[in-house]
């Protein structure tokens, strides 16, 4: 395994992992005390988080073998090379387990608080019960040559396939309704931060060794960057440019008034307003 030539790059290195790993995790807040405070979940969508539980958990399955795993590990460098470096670092493995907690959370309020007229939709369903049952087809065919490297590059491609169709529900929603009211922009704003500082840590360790093998070598955490920040982009555009401070419409059916509310705030003998 290799070493690092610069240790002013190996210590940027870990900055900007740990600065990745607190943008994407701080992110999950802003939309959970949201939920919390409004006591409900309408404008964020269903699918949107049932998908990103399915994600985050792909991914979490990756990163933890690759990290921790030391026949993972040698499968990689038989394949790459000795001379390189393990391309998943600490702050990886820690949002991925951070990620599955806080979605977990999510999609516990969204069982307790007020969904309106919003289902998990037949599509996600199916989508999500194909990825776990592709996995465990792919599990029953690398078990008998122990091809656990090819097993866990499964896994990151299906954490790559789901975080390309997670964002796809929420910018819709927000399309059909014509706002981005239920949808936390801090999390957006934090979740491009953390695309970013992701590209970015693996750009200074590609300086670092002069190869750009770690990109390639793990597409995965390459290709999440990107789809972050372009999705981000397009909820940044719809929020302060398309649908700017305009609140969805609502439903009567979710609207209750008691007695007392509909009755007048001043009354008087003589019928005066």
């Amino acid at each position: 395994m290799a070493s690092w030539n610069s240790i002013q790059l190996e210590i940027t290195y870990r900055v900007l992992g740990w600065l990745t790993f607190t943008f994407w995790a701080v992110g999950f807040y802003p939309q959970v005390f949201l939920n919390f405070r409004r006591k409900s979940v309408v404008g964020l969508s269903i699918d949107f988080v049932v998908l990103n539980w399915t994600k985050h958990s792909s991914y979490l399955i990756y990163n933890a073998s690759l990290y921790f795993s030391s026949a993972v590990q040698k499968q990689y460098f038989e394949k790459y090379g000795f001379g390189e470096m393990i391309p998943v670092a600490a702050n990886d493995v820690a949002f991925s387990v951070h990620a599955v907690f806080v979605t977990s959370i999510i999609l516990f309020q969204i069982a307790i608080y007020e969904r309106g007229s919003q289902r998990v939709s037949k599509i996600a369903i199916g989508i999500v019960f194909g990825v776990w049952l592709f996995a465990a087809v792919c599990f029953l065919v690398a078990l008998p040559t122990h091809s656990w490297l090819w097993l866990i590059s499964i896994f990151n491609s299906i954490q790559v396939f789901m975080t390309v169709i997670k964002y796809t529900p929420q910018a819709y929603m927000n399309f059909i309704r014509k706002s981005t009211d239920g949808l936390s922009i801090f999390f957006i704003l934090l979740d491009l931060s953390g695309g970013v500082g992701s590209y970015a840590q693996m750009a200074v360790q590609s300086i670092d060794q002069d190869s750009w093998v770690n990109f390639y070598g793990n597409i995965g955490k390459t290709l999440l960057s990107l789809i972050c920040v372009s999705f981000d982009l397009l909820f940044i555009c719809q929020h302060y440019v398309l649908y700017p401070s305009k609140k969805a419409l609502i439903s009567p059916k979710m609207i209750t008034a008691s007695k007392e509310d509909l009755e007048p705030l001043v009354s008087s003998d003589n019928h005066q307003v």
